[in-house]
């Protein structure tokens, strides 16, 4: 394993390649640990919420908080943007519902619902309505 040092030289040669035109693009960062739990409680969710409004599976969630498991690179990655910019995420994956709920460009609060259908022991389906609500502030 390199150390960090190693590493920040590493990106720094990347740097100079690409400057030089040696190099196209560059690569992402993506963290080796990321704290569902709280990202899940910053945004005032269930883990059921946050399952549903993110297109998580509900297990993988209490595995992850429960440290059983831990996210693969692209969860890693989609859970790094929820917290950063949970809008955004939002936008991406319904983004006709959130241009409908948001309008014009100013500060607004949007509120998200998930139907979720589940099938008792007796075989009678059920539906149970999951929201959220996410503050969107722009310029």
């Amino acid at each position: 394993m390199k150390t960090q040092f190693e590493q920040m030289m590493d990106g720094l040669n990347d740097v100079e390649a690409f400057l030089a035109g040696e190099q196209e693009g560059f690569k992402a960062h993506v963290p080796q640990e990321v704290d569902v739990k709280a990202i899940r409680n910053r945004l005032g969710m269930t883990q059921a919420r946050f399952s549903n409004m993110f297109g998580f599976s509900l297990d993988a969630i209490k595995h992850w908080e429960g440290g059983r498991r831990t996210p693969e690179a692209p969860a890693r990655t989609l859970l790094t943007v929820i917290d950063k910019n949970p809008a955004a995420v939002l936008t991406a994956l319904n983004p006709a519902a959130f241009a409908a709920a948001v309008g014009p460009s100013k500060p607004t609060t949007v509120h998200g619902r998930v139907d979720r259908k589940r099938q008792t022991s007796s075989g009678v389906t059920k539906r149970k309505a999951y929201s959220a609500d996410v503050k969107r502030i722009t310029k």
